[in-house]
């Protein structure tokens, strides 16, 4: 049964169905909202939250695009609208810690320890520094990188998915990279690295 087949048949309360919708996109929604937020517990709500917005959407899927371009244009929206919650909370924290004198809120910081004692520490340390790097990119500069770097798509899915031209697309993918770059550099310097 083909993805579109699924979505009629979730559309219509068929529970079976989005069972084996959500077995065939939950790792691609996940990888997403991670690519994002940058922690486990929070991405793995976060594609909870996709996961009902596809439920509760199913029956507005017009056919337009690919049910994975769908999929992941929802996976992206929720991210970032999640990405400003958190941002906007932890100013609140911010503010209410400087202005509020028997209690202050404390700052969390939004990096993933990813690291374990396996062999593939260093890895991690590399992906969370990446992805902590990509946090300081503009939001379609960071899309457009997730969505094409990260999850292999084409430049013209990742136009569709963020709404602009595929020129667009490379145009965000150029200036991201040489961004990234540059933080990236300065990351490794600030750690006593070699430059990159």
């Amino acid at each position: 049964m083909n993805h579109t087949e699924l979505l009629q048949r979730i559309a219509s309360a068929d529970e079976v169905a989005f069972s084996e919708f959500y077995e065939v996109f939950k790792d691609l929604v996940y990888r997403i909202a991670y690519s994002y937020l940058q922690n486990e517990q929070e991405a793995e709500e976060l594609t909870q939250d996709v996961f009902v917005e596809i439920h509760r959407s199913a029956k507005t899927f017009n056919g337009k695009s690919s049910v994975s371009t769908w999929v992941y244009r929802i996976a992206v929206n929720k991210s970032l609208d999640k990405l400003r919650y958190l941002k906007a909370r932890k100013r609140f924290g911010f503010i209410s810690s400087i202005f509020s004198v028997g209690s202050s809120l404390p700052l969390e910081d939004s990096i993933a320890d990813t690291s374990d004692h396996g062999t593939n520490a260093d890895k991690k340390e590399d992906l969370a520094m990446l992805l902590s790097a990509m946090e300081r990119l503009v939001a379609n500069q960071k899309t457009a990188l997730i969505l094409t770097q990260l999850e292999g798509l084409k430049g013209r899915q990742a136009a569709e998915i963020i709404g602009v031209t595929e020129k667009a697309v490379e145009g965000l993918i150029q200036r991201g990279k040489e961004n990234l770059r540059k933080t990236l550099v300065a990351i490794y310097n600030q750690r006593g690295k070699h430059t990159i």
